[in-house]
């Protein structure tokens, strides 16, 4: 049997979460946006929605950030697994 690990590597595994909440966060962002609109059209002015519209603008550039920063991270580490994996299994042969 080999000594490869049945589950995914935690580098493997958190970076394909990563991926999945970059995948969500426009979901999420049109959600935001909209809830206002959607529960209370009459009570949103001009102003109160400009100042949402860039809260969430800033929200979403800071979370962009941060997976960018979490998911280049993770892509070295899976890389750094991945090539400690194939050089165990050369020094098996």
């Amino acid at each position: 049997m080999p000594d490869r690990p049945l589950f995914l590597e935690r580098a493997s595994f958190r970076r394909r979460r990563l991926g999945d909440a970059a995948r969500v966060l426009p979901v999420l962002a049109a959600i935001l946006v909209l809830v206002p609109v959607w529960w209370m059209p009459a009570q949103v002015s001009f102003a109160a929605g400009a100042v949402w519209l860039f809260g969430i603008w800033a929200g979403l550039i800071m979370a962009i950030w941060a997976l960018h920063r979490a998911l280049r991270r993770a892509d070295a580490a899976t890389l750094r697994a991945s090539r400690e994996i194939a050089g165990q299994d050369d020094d098996a042969l």
